[in-house]
């Protein structure tokens, strides 16, 4: 945990624009003084009619005076402004920056643990909420806090009595100020939990609401999602509420600082220990106490939200990354070495226990074995998705971490059951196999995965937008395209975990012979639960609670593995199943 403030983190976080902050901090404190100008030219225009002066040069000169701090104040006012919100939205756009690419350095089993409706909240909502604090916070509040304590000390100059008057009622309305603020933190990031909370409901309401209408759980669904978000509309009514009382007496007590100035000023003068121009100057200037001291206590609550937002900024850009060498690797072939491997997503919760496992290049290894054996964690150890707690995995003669993740992911097509395709059109969504990839390319290996045909049949053909996710086509039209994503990127490592399954029989004949094409020449790992479609793998590794139990070509595993002829005999009693239907 960070103990450094959080205003100062914030500061560190600006380190770019710390020349423009501080210009508009000291301009914005210039304004704020020269706004003073007024309360002084108003005393002496006072101290004048008083006094029976009647020169209008000296009223005309106190005037001018009142006028020209007014446009002074307004003019640097604005102009600290304009300083202080450039440098906060190029930081805003830095900061954004650095979230976005700190993201695909961190595994990615702490993303995927990570509510994408957390994420989004972090990245744009609290994110955006840091302008208040550093376009407005750092110049205003700054300037306004320190205009009265000059005032403060030029009334002591003038006065000590006077001066120590003039700050009776602002203690009092602090105290109820500090009634709210003693626990605003925590009821922020409270807050923040239960928006945190509202957005993964929403993001889950809207992702499974075609599951939601199959199983007719509409109304269970939808009352979740709907008490998530009264919980949240609840929690800010009360917490407002819960402050609206102090804050009102708060902001009615601290102004009055008139209530002492006058009745014990009038006493002061009329005993003769007080002149009358310094009586009127301290009424005068003491109402410019209250009003910057109340515009700097506005971004209290700002000041009280800062640190939460930069923890959760900080969970981020300080989070775990994986650590690989930056110089390109001289990989000697595409064989791959899984040695002596235990792996556990999270501290305490081994899923692989001492794996070994060669795979020679240009072959073709299965991985099977029953659901959570640990199959796809070492697909994904091998894909580079998380980096391994022991042992080592080797890529061409090389240690994975030896290997910058850019040219390890060049070197890697990995091809699941639940391809994400973006909202764009369906030639980008192939295109990001490999960018700058021509139109005729893409349509080429469009023809290989089997795609051209349907997605010719479609109303914009190849600029048919896909949709979130690829909700605007079925599954195995996913999964073609996918496929045909991984063929453009020409990988010389294909991992294909379970790529055909749930795909109808049609799909699934047409998945295999592009399957076929995208493997050829290549070194490729398959994990699949279909026994019949990998029998004449090169090797098959057997796996049972995140081991290997054994390894072989198929008639070997058939005569040496109890377990494997045991998931051999259930596959071919269900296929005979399927015929007999």
């Amino acid at each position: 945990m960070n103990n450094q403030s959080p205003m100062l983190r914030l500061w560190a976080m600006g380190k770019s624009q710390h020349k423009r902050l501080t210009a508009a901090v000291v301009s914005a404190f210039i304004g704020v003084l020269l706004g003073m100008a007024p309360y002084f030219a108003a005393a002496q225009i006072i101290i004048g009619l008083i006094s029976g002066l009647t020169d209008p040069a000296f009223y005309l000169k106190w005037c001018l005076i009142a006028l020209a701090g007014f446009l002074g104040r307004s003019l640097l006012y604005a102009l600290a402004l304009s300083l202080s919100h450039q440098a906060t939205f190029t930081l805003l756009k830095e900061i954004r920056e650095k979230l976005l690419a700190k993201l695909p350095k961190m595994p990615l089993g702490t993303i995927i643990d990570t509510p994408s409706g957390q994420l989004k909240q972090i990245i744009v909502d609290q994110v955006e909420s840091m302008e208040r604090p550093l376009a407005h916070l750092l110049p205003e509040m700054t300037s306004n806090f320190l205009v009265p304590v000059l005032i403060f000390l030029y009334l002591l100059v003038l006065d000590w009595r006077m001066a120590l008057l003039s700050l009776v009622s602002i203690p009092v309305g602090m105290i109820f100020l500090m009634m709210v603020m003693k626990d605003y933190s925590a009821q922020y990031e409270g807050s923040v939990q239960t928006t945190q909370k509202m957005n993964s409901a929403i993001v889950e309401y809207i992702g499974g609401i075609e599951v939601i209408k199959a199983f007719n759980q509409g109304k269970n669904s939808y009352a979740k999602f709907a008490g998530c978000v009264r919980d949240n509309a609840a929690y800010f009514y009360n917490w407002m509420k819960s402050c609206q009382m102090p804050m009102s007496i708060s902001r009615a007590v601290s102004p009055t600082t008139l209530i002492t100035i006058l009745p014990v000023g009038w006493i002061l003068f009329r005993s003769g220990s007080l002149p009358m121009e310094t009586f009127i100057t301290t009424i005068i200037l003491s109402l410019g106490i209250a009003g910057p001291l109340l515009a700097a206590l506005n971004f209290t609550d700002s000041l009280a939200r800062v640190g939460t937002i930069v923890d959760s900024v900080d969970s981020i850009l300080n989070g775990a990354e994986q650590i690989h060498k930056e110089t390109p690797a001289p990989l000697s072939g595409t064989d791959i070495d899984v040695s002596h491997v235990s792996f556990g997503y999270h501290q305490g919760n081994e899923v692989l226990h001492d794996v070994s496992l060669r795979i020679p290049a240009g072959t073709m290894t299965a991985l099977v074995g029953p659901s959570g054996s640990g199959k796809s964690t070492v697909a994904k150890l091998i894909a580079g998705f998380w980096d391994v707690s022991q042992g080592t995995i080797r890529l061409g003669g090389c240690p994975l971490e030896d290997i910058p993740l850019a040219q390890l992911y060049s070197q890697v097509a990995f091809v699941s059951q639940d391809n994400y395709l973006f909202d764009t059109t369906i030639r980008e969504n192939i295109r990001m196999g490999r960018v700058g990839a021509s139109d005729s390319q893409v349509e080429a290996v469009a023809r290989a995965a089997g795609c051209h045909e349907f997605i010719q049949a479609l109303e914009h053909g190849y600029d048919t937008i896909a949709g979130g996710g690829g909700a605007h086509l079925s599954g195995g039209e996913r999964q073609r395209i996918s496929i045909a994503r991984a063929m453009l990127k020409d990988a010389p490592v294909v991992i294909l975990d379970e790529a055909t399954a749930y795909i109808d029989p049609e799909n699934e004949a047409i998945i295999q012979k592009a399957v076929a094409r995208l493997v050829k020449g290549k070194t490729v790992i398959v994990i699949a639960h279909r026994l019949s479609t990998i029998t004449s793998a090169d090797q098959i590794a057997v796996m049972e609670s995140g081991r290997i139990l054994a390894a072989g070509t198929h008639e070997q595993l058939l005569n040496s593995c109890s377990l494997y002829h045991a998931m051999w005999e259930a596959h071919i009693g269900a296929k005979d199943g399927e015929q007999n239907d």
